[in-house]
């Protein structure tokens, strides 16, 4: 921290003179610092309400979407409360999950309503206008949200553990660890919610259906996990279809 020195002998005045440059020196650094962190500080402010804007925007959009189809209405609320319980039990970070569970249907937005609300089974060319919700969906969020896990699950939620999934057949650890969590989630709640095209199914046939699919739909890993905290899985779907 020296800012200088001096050759003896020297004289008092010349000493005064340099422990004065010194301090004023010292306090121009100090000044520049405490601008410097208020700069930043306005910055992150105005970043952070920046960010609250988008996430409201996109959280608009995420209300269209399930406005679109009333029987996915509530959907991505009811995923991403089993995906945190499921996070939890894996040790993931909540946070990515928690956004992304909110928001990985949001490119449904361009599937059309017949589509979406259709009462009978989808023919070919449906089916491949509504595989292409993630990649819609990956378009919509570039753009708006900087975290990649939560791009991720938007754009995987649907890939399989076999690599028999969409949009591009990734296989295994191919698959983002969130999306693989994000994958059982979306199923439980599909299997149990009303679509236009059947009736709920119970919970305890979403169980057998996940385990079923483990090491196929599934990543067995998630399975596993799921399998630890089935009560509180169970419970979050009885608190939301049965006010419990």
């Amino acid at each position: 921290g020296a800012s200088g020195y001096l050759l003896k002998p020297f004289e008092r005045d010349e000493l005064l003179h340099r422990v004065r440059d010194a301090l004023e020196q010292r306090l121009r650094q100090e000044r520049l610092e405490r601008e410097r962190a208020e700069l930043e500080r306005q910055v992150r402010r105005q970043r952070d309400e920046v960010q609250s804007l988008v996430l409201r925007g996109v959280r608009a959009l995420v209300e269209a979407v399930e406005a679109k189809d009333a029987y996915t209405r509530g959907h991505s609320a009811r995923v991403t409360g089993y995906a945190l319980i499921l996070a939890e039990a894996m040790g993931v970070d909540p946070e990515p999950i928690r956004l992304g569970g909110e928001l990985h249907d949001i490119g449904k937005i361009g599937v059309p309503d017949a589509i979406l609300n259709k009462p009978g089974p989808l023919d070919a060319e449906e089916w491949a206008k509504l595989r292409e919700h993630p990649l819609i969906g990956i378009r919509i969020l570039e753009p708006l949200i900087r975290d990649e896990k939560v791009i991720s699950m938007a754009l995987c939620h649907h890939e399989r553990w076999d690599g028999k999934g969409y949009p591009h057949g990734l296989h295994g650890c191919e698959i983002p660890i969130e999306a693989r969590i994000l994958s059982v989630a979306d199923t439980l709640d599909a299997i149990t919610s009303v679509r236009a095209y059947r009736p709920a199914r119970t919970w305890e046939y979403a169980v057998a259906e996940i385990r079923r699919e483990s090491g196929k739909q599934f990543a067995p890993a998630v399975v596993d996990a799921a399998e630890s905290v089935l009560d509180r899985l169970e419970a979050h779907y009885r608190g939301v279809f049965q006010g419990a």
